[in-house]
């Protein structure tokens, strides 16, 4: 491959790596080499590959770049939660959040810079979106947390969520691709299964993702299960309807075999009546599934609160006695807006 000016040398294939070496008359075993350096070894400098020589540096140097992300802010829960801000080669900023527990360490990635979307009860739907984000830097983000929670806890990285700034459906090609080199031997080698990808429902997008016999699961934001009220807090609604979800996912599980996860936030005397999770319950029915109830995290823009302990405790317990699998997510990150809905570059 002929390179005239400089690009982003992560936005190039192997194939095309030991091609562009065997142009300029080395083996093609160095593109194999780079590439190892690009996503195995993460580096972010041509000077980090050793094993090369300083001739082929310098000339990786003249001809590519490596358009890495920065860590710009770190910010440290009471609760050991640390949000990111990333600094993009643009200056752009997004956010990515490392959640630790007992058993896991979570990393909550972005997808895009702001969101598109509008979601009422959301921090990143009061921001315009201003792009979407390359694989490289969904995979940085990924890169940047790992190493966070092996330097701050001294544990690896053993579940990734796509649950940060932006729609990650409407990003679907960088999206796919970063979960592509994050799950390869030649990446980061993590199982698909420790992945899950949230969407606010794009229904053609999830027959999509069934189409492309993706391996990793899917979360689906529903916090309503009536069309009147999720239109209200949630626009995406008036054009992918209930009914249109449930059909597009029945297809993502016949293909994946994949439970689908419902997230559900409680919002006070909005949807947290037992009415509403019956309701929510006729939804659940409808396909192979599992329920978070997720409490909610207050921003300034948005006029809901979080629905009282004891009303969540009886819309679970509702839940599951009529047979669903049902989790109380408590919220992490609250004191350094990191927690689920508060992204917004604070």
């Amino acid at each position: 491959m002929s390179v005239r000016e400089k690009i982003d040398i992560r936005t190039m294939t192997r194939e095309q790596l030991e091609q562009y070496f065997r142009e300029g008359g080395e083996s093609a075993f160095r593109g194999r080499q780079v590439y190892q350096w690009l996503w195995e070894k993460s580096v972010q400098g041509f000077e980090d590959m050793s094993n090369l020589s300083l001739k082929i540096r310098e000339q990786l140097d003249r001809d590519f770049e490596i358009r890495a992300i920065t860590v710009d802010k770190e910010q440290f829960s009471t609760d050991k939660t640390i949000k990111s801000a990333f600094r993009l080669h643009d200056q752009h900023l997004i956010e990515g959040v490392l959640i630790p527990a007992t058993h896991r360490m979570t990393a909550c990635v972005s997808s895009q810079v702001g969101c598109s979307l509008s979601c009422k009860f959301c921090a990143t739907g009061y921001m315009e979106r201003q792009r979407n984000l390359d694989y490289p830097e969904i995979y940085d983000q990924v890169v940047h947390i790992r190493n966070q929670a092996l330097q701050h806890y001294e544990k690896p990285l053993t579940n990734i969520v796509f649950m940060g700034m932006g729609e990650p459906l409407l990003n679907y090609q960088n999206v796919l691709q970063a979960i592509n080199r994050i799950t390869s031997p030649q990446g980061l080698g993590m199982a698909a299964r420790r992945i899950t990808v949230s969407t606010a429902g794009i229904a053609k997008m999830i027959h999509k993702l069934a189409q492309d016999e993706v391996r990793f699961n899917l979360a689906l934001s529903l916090h309503a299960a009536n069309d009147q009220k999720r239109s209200e807090i949630m626009p995406i609604n008036d054009s992918n309807s209930l009914e249109s979800l449930i059909s597009a996912l029945l297809e993502f599980y016949r293909v994946t075999g994949n439970h689908i996860t419902l997230e559900y936030i409680v919002f006070n005397n909005f949807n947290d009546s037992l009415d509403d999770a019956a309701e929510l319950l006729r939804f659940a029915r409808q396909i192979p599934c599992k329920i978070n109830l997720i409490e909610y995290n207050p921003i300034n823009e948005a006029r809901f609160t979080n629905a009282r302990e004891d009303k969540i405790a009886l819309f679970g317990d509702f839940l599951r006695s009529k047979g669903v699998n049902v989790n109380i997510r408590r919220s992490r990150g609250k004191d350094i807006d990191a927690a689920c809905g508060q992204l917004a570059n604070k």
